[in-house]
């Protein structure tokens, strides 16, 4: 027995990470699936009449150590892998993909379910209850409980092998991530660079042993080059790397990889009944079909696609006056839009950096979660972590009870990949009586501390830790009884909400007075800043608006259709992209081979809902400014009706108990500044 499978002897029930070795979690997993399927089995035995205790609530409440050792292990391979990780990894999956369908194709289980599933009108159950029993029948004939043997045994192989394929889509994009570097000991190749920037690459080329200075694929070296550096080729070189990651027809190759994941998701699909992948995932989304969803995504295209044409002509004209660009590319667009925003209103990153210290922007963020739902955070070192940069905290509620530990993760690192998320180490959940408080995790990945900088963020940095904020919060203020509908066990179209409405406060004067100060001369933001920052929020919005739009199209076009004639990945994309491209294509680059969210993470089908959950931010947030923006009340209702509740009711109608009505688009639209 490993020290995963014992209870851990830890202040607040914390991870043990410095104690656990990476032998540990083979063995580790095989024990808590033998003991996860003994608690199956236990329920299929009981000799009782099947009931909502014995049989529904028992199964939530089964293979708790399995979670719990899941979430450590799988959050370490995103945020600490290495190679022997990935290897458990690739062992691993198979043997959880399996237990899984062990479950869901256990015939005497499902006969249990069903029973108390045909039964619910006579059981008097709470909300909470029949949203349970409702989602444990679904979760079986969802995933084929009613299909023939041979059938089962058909979901069972496609299930193993596209939890495998997963992994090795991910694996290979870190590899590529990592693989990389642009090596430069000319410095004039750097003109353009902030200091910040030229200081960070100097450090990271020192730390490998080389002279001169490095830009890698990572989002703080990528983003400055490519927004401020004046040497075109040079963006070119770097632009192409990153948008050939999985397409380079080498070992680390993804196109095979999206046609395979794509064919068997419809394979399973259809084995289910559903018409395609998209069919089957949006049944349990607040969309519902893929119908309404592309009508959705082309009903906003339409709106923002003239604006969005131009913008890009005025782009293209202040690149030809400055610079005598004859046809602008992808590479150009981060640094001809950084000028044109510099230019119209005398405002970029540079000048707004030294305000947001990321030690000050996290403390913003507790700030306004105190001013809103009462929150306090105490930075505790009495819990292990698994990196020295992780952060911990201790929350509390305004009677000092506990509410959450928080970890918060923010640098970048080889073992750790791209991007921004929120996670959780331990969930929330009643049991025994006594309320289970949830272990929650950010990750990002901003530009370090050098040797004379603090860590400064631009802008667009201090709202995605907003962003992931608001995550952690939908995480941390859980309180439902049931594991699986707690937090952000939520309608995938709906856990958009809370992160994107908590950006809308970085927006906000009254906000931005409580943290943004000077690091070097503690001097609050001047509100010239503030109004600019307000004045540029809708610059290039309908450019934005179609690129978030073509990544939906895309996903779509992989999962609402029969992909058996898609033969190029190339091709397909291209097609794909047809109504919403404004550069020229790139040969040597494609996105699908790289679209992790869509390949690797849980957003096939549904990359649409993060504009589906900005038209409900957008909603939120202006009865947040009707009433005040940190007003009691309406912090009060989002709070019980949007961030405690989970997965408890249908969100539309959580949303309309906190709004009183459905949400309307024309919020999104004004916001943005597309309503003429």
């Amino acid at each position: 027995m490993t020290i995963l499978n014992k209870p851990f002897n830890t202040s607040y029930n914390t991870a043990p990470f410095s104690e656990i070795k990476e032998e540990d979690y083979l063995p580790a997993f095989k024990l808590a699936i033998d003991k996860a399927k003994a608690e199956i089995d236990e329920i299929v035995n009981n000799t009782d009449t099947p009931n909502f205790e014995n049989t529904i609530e028992a199964l939530d409440y089964s293979g708790e150590e399995l979670d719990r050792i899941s979430s450590i292990f799988f959050n370490l391979n995103s945020a600490e892998t290495n190679d022997e990780i990935q290897k458990i990894a690739q062992e691993v999956s198979p043997l959880l993909s399996e237990f899984s369908n062990d479950i869901t194709l256990n015939e005497d289980l499902f006969k249990r379910v069903k029973a108390v599933y045909d039964s619910k009108a006579s059981l008097n159950l709470t909300t909470e209850q029949e949203t349970l029993l409702d989602k444990k029948y679904k979760g079986f004939s969802r995933n084929g409980a009613n299909l023939s043997e041979d059938k089962k045994e058909r979901l069972r192989a496609i299930d193993k092998e596209s939890s495998q394929l997963k992994l090795k889509f991910g694996e290979h994009i870190l590899a590529e991530t990592n693989k990389f570097e642009l090596h430069l000991t000319n410095e004039s190749d750097l003109a353009g660079l902030p200091d910040g920037a030229k200081e960070a690459a100097k450090q990271l080329a020192e730390s490998k042993g080389k002279d001169g200075w490095l830009i890698t694929l990572d989002y703080p070296s990528y983003i400055p080059f490519m927004t401020y550096a004046d040497n075109r080729a040079l963006r070119e070189k770097l632009s192409k790397a990153f948008g050939s990651k999985g397409f380079n027809n080498d070992d680390l190759d993804n196109q095979n990889i999206v046609l395979k994941i794509a064919q068997l998701r419809f394979e399973r699909a259809q084995l289910l009944g559903y018409k395609t992948h998209a069919h089957f995932v949006l049944e349990e989304r607040m969309a519902e079909t893929p119908e309404k969803v592309n009508s959705f995504l082309n009903e906003l295209l339409e709106k923002a696609k003239p604006a969005a044409e131009e913008e890009f002509k005025t782009l293209e004209n202040f690149a030809k006056d400055l610079d005598n660009i004859d046809q602008l590319q992808k590479w150009d667009s981060s640094y001809y839009s950084e000028k044109l925003k510099q230019k119209l209103f005398s405002l970029n990153d540079e000048q707004l950096k030294p305000y947001f210290k990321l030690e000050n922007v996290i403390n913003g963020a507790f700030i306004v979660a105190e001013k809103l739902f009462g929150l306090q955070f105490e930075e505790i070192d009495s819990i292990d972590k698994y990196h020295e940069d992780v952060l911990t905290y201790k929350v509390t509620d305004a009677d000092g009870h506990l509410v959450s530990i928080f970890y918060a993760d923010f640098f970048p690192r080889a073992g750790k990949r791209n991007g921004a998320w929120m996670t959780s180490y331990k969930p929330q959940m009643v049991k025994n009586g006594h309320n289970h408080r949830p272990h929650v995790s950010i990750v990002c990945n901003f530009t370090k501390p050098t040797k004379s900088k603090p860590s400064l963020l631009t802008f667009n940095e201090v709202t995605t830790l907003f962003h992931e904020f608001g995550h952690a919060l939908h995480g941390m203020l859980a309180n439902t009884t049931y594991p699986s509908l707690s937090g952000t066990s939520v309608y995938w179209d709906f856990v958009e909400l809370p992160s994107q409405i908590l950006e809308n406060w970085c927006y906000e004067e009254e906000t931005l007075k409580l943290f943004a100060t000077h690091y070097e001369t503690g001097e609050v933001i001047p509100m010239e800043l503030i109004e600019k920052i307000k004045a540029s929020s809708t610059f290039q919005e309908g450019m934005q608006t179609m690129r978030q739009l073509s990544f939906g199209l895309l996903d779509m076009s992989w999962h609402g259709v029969d992909p058996s004639n898609i033969k190029n990945v190339k091709a397909h994309e291209v097609k794909a992209f047809g109504d919403t491209s404004l550069y020229p294509d790139v040969a040597e680059n494609c996105m699908s081979t790289s679209f992790a969210h869509i390949f690797q993470g849980g957003y096939s089908s549904g990359y649409y809902s993060y504009k589906w959950a900005e038209v409900l931010d957008a909603d939120a947030f202006e009865y947040f400014k009707e009433e005040g923006i940190f007003n009691k009340t309406v912090a009060d209702k989002f709070k019980t009706y949007v961030l405690s509740q989970g997965g408890t009711e249908n969100p539309m109608t959580l949303y309309k108990k906190f709004r009183g009505q459905e949400p309307k688009p024309e919020a999104l639209l004004r916001r943005a500044g597309l309503l003429k």
